[in-house]
């Protein structure tokens, strides 16, 4: 299913569709949301994918040296990575204190070379502000041409201590909806914030994958299995409104992170994936017997009775008394009644040049 994400991202909207959107979250007894996150973003990085899609990077929880090595440890070359990843520091100096520290003279502040195209961002509270210079830079990256960018942004958590929900939401609103953005993928540490505002960021997003341990690896749940590999949950709408729900298991290495598909003989893991409802889809064996024991009205039960059928004419208990079924039809010397009608003159059409209503006083 992870594949099957980075295809979704990577191929964006079509004309006049919103872009989609993933929202990666965890716990803190699961925190490997970051480890997803840098997997999609190397995939989305990746030689053979800059061809279709540029990306731009909000930086808040990392800094832009470690986009840096981490592209640079994975063979990505980032002296040409530049014409197609961008980062957006909102790490190094959120509000500006450091660069009002700089200027007064007090305090030094060393600047570290990166090799990668990085521009500095110092106000993360203003989310107007912020949706500018991600649509500035990204319209840098790609011109303007139909080539679309791609907006990873590592911590929507950061966004939410800055910002209100409703300026966060805001901002998502308007990314999905500018033309030149292809996707959104974010991560979200959901038990820092309230229920109403991870629920919020979900119902925004088109894909929904939550990263959970895997309780049921050991009987010790402080085991070290517990803390290097889990369950990828995906939950994906389509579109034709369908929601699409998947299961995979994944296992952090030291070069990553690896997924594989859980099988279908797992029937902890597949009950867990399927809605909880409040009836039986199948009968039980019990229920199976009773209903076969059910004497349907009308029907014939095969009990060696000659089957008769009442034809209007006669009665039940003059049947009975024949000792002749009813379903032999009627008597040849029975008397039947006649219908006779004659046309009335005064039901025939008029002429087409006569008034029907012509005897109506109106």
């Amino acid at each position: 299913m992870s594949e099957s994400i980075c295809r979704s991202l990577r191929d964006g909207a079509l004309e006049g569709e919103l872009s989609p959107t993933l929202t990666i979250k965890d716990t803190l007894s699961s925190p490997f949301a970051f480890n997803v996150f840098s997997h999609i973003l190397l995939q989305l990085s990746s030689p053979k994918s800059h061809s279709n899609t540029a990306i731009l990077i909000v930086a808040l929880s990392r800094s832009p040296s470690f986009y840096a090595h981490l592209l640079k440890n994975k063979g990505i070359e980032l002296s040409s990575s530049n014409k197609w990843i961008h980062v957006l520091d909102c790490y190094t100096d959120p509000l500006g204190w450091k660069d009002k520290t700089r200027k007064s003279g007090n305090v030094t502040i060393p600047s570290d070379q990166i090799s990668l195209a990085t521009t500095s961002y110092k106000s993360v509270k203003d989310m107007d502000k912020l949706f500018l210079a991600i649509t500035e830079l990204g319209r840098g990256l790609v011109g303007e041409n139909k080539v679309r960018f791609c907006v990873a942004i590592d911590s929507l958590s950061e966004l939410l201590r800055h910002a209100s929900l409703q300026s966060v939401a805001g901002l998502l609103s308007n990314l999905r909806s500018h033309d030149q953005i292809s996707s959104i993928f974010g991560l979200l540490h959901s038990d820092l914030h309230e229920e109403r505002a991870a629920t919020a960021l979900e119902y925004m997003s088109s894909m929904v994958a939550s990263v959970e341990s895997d309780h049921h690896s050991s009987e010790n749940s402080l085991s070290e299995k517990n803390f290097t590999q889990g369950k990828f949950n995906v939950r994906l709408k389509r579109r034709n409104g369908r929601v699409r729900v998947t299961c995979e298991k994944f296992k952090v290495e030291a070069g990553g992170i690896s997924f594989t598909s859980v099988s279908a003989e797992d029937g902890t893991t597949v009950a867990g994936l399927l809605p909880k409802v409040q009836f039986n889809l199948q009968l039980s064996e019990k229920e199976q017997v009773d209903r076969a024991k059910v004497v349907l009205p009308f029907e014939h039960q095969g009990n060696g009775a000659p089957i008769q059928i009442y034809d209007g004419r006669r009665s039940l208990e003059e049947s009975s008394s024949d000792g002749a079924p009813l379903s032999k039809g009627k008597k040849e010397d029975s008397d039947l009644g006649e219908i006779i009608y004659f046309r009335d003159s005064d039901d025939e059409m008029p002429d087409s040049d006569e008034d029907p209503d012509d005897d109506l006083d109106i």
